[in-house]
């Protein structure tokens, strides 16, 4: 049984936000296992939740790149896993099966060139969002990162690798958000679509499933610094709180675009129509 959570999207998904649109790109997907990948998550909340898993028990969660055009200009935020795929039982244990390859075919029907990306920044240096980082479509873009994840990089990029730190403007209308703790360098990121326009925040690996808003000081299996994560995904989850503000959540499968609304049980993430 699928749900909006779990479904796998195949194609692009376009949303306007004032001065900016914005196109998710789907390069693939990963599964992940529920407990393991969230440890400190109850059994009991699973089995009230199986409506949100696959046909083999696991989490599916999207994998892709985020498309952000300005006026003449593009941008990606990561790259996804690139074309490849990884059968369970060849990953890490938390994880299923994970595959790629998709994005070239998105970017094609989003109607955007390799050639018109100027800019690529990394939430983190991960391989399901360094995957096409290498191809050489992208060697005049600029490869955006906080210092302390390419320090940390086993992949070089086509392009210029250049290092920004928190609040640094890094194209039109985009600003860095550091948020250490799933890695030391991780970074998120606010859009805001003209000088009075609405924000996105890109949420990155801050949050893997719309369900871990259940409990934030829930770690997840590959976080650095738990703690540290704990702090980022209260900081991000206040950011998505603000008035107006939406949010991109590229492992969100099914609703990667969405915003924050009060519940009895605490905040829940709305996809967007």
């Amino acid at each position: 049984m699928s749900t909006a959570v779990n479904s796998h999207v195949t194609e692009p998904v376009r949303v306007t936000l004032g001065t900016h649109r914005l196109t998710y790109l789907p390069d693939g997907y990963v599964q992940l296992h529920p407990r393991a990948w969230f440890p400190d998550s109850p059994g009991a909340f699973w089995e009230d939740r199986a409506g949100h898993l696959d046909d083999e028990g696991f989490l599916r969660a999207s994998v892709g790149a985020l498309l952000v055009e300005y006026e003449d200009r593009a941008m990606l935020f990561d790259t996804g896993f690139g074309p490849a795929r990884i059968p369970a039982g060849h990953t890490i244990p938390p994880l299923g099966r994970i595959e790629g390859g998709g994005l070239p075919d998105a970017l094609a029907a989003a109607g955007a060139a390799w050639e018109s990306v100027d800019t690529v920044a990394f939430t983190h240096l991960h391989d399901d969002h360094v995957g096409w980082a290498g191809d050489e479509r992208l060697r005049g873009a600029r490869f955006v990162a906080s210092a302390a994840e390419w320090r940390g990089a086993h992949r070089r990029p086509a392009g210029q690798p250049v290092a920004v730190r928190d609040g640094q403007e890094v194209f039109p209308g985009v600003t860095a958000l550091a948020t250490p703790g799933h890695t030391p360098g991780h970074l998120s990121y606010v859009i805001r679509g003209g000088a009075d326009g609405p924000a996105a925040v890109v949420v990155g690996d801050v949050l893997h499933s719309a369900l871990q808003l259940a409990d934030l000081t829930w770690r997840a299996a590959s976080d650095l610094d738990p703690a540290e994560a704990v702090r980022s995904r209260r900081k991000v989850v206040a950011e998505l709180s603000r008035p107006g503000t939406i949010g991109f959540a590229g492992h969100f499968s099914g609703a990667v675009f969405g915003r924050l609304v009060s519940s009895g049980d605490g905040p829940r993430w709305q996809p967007l129509d």
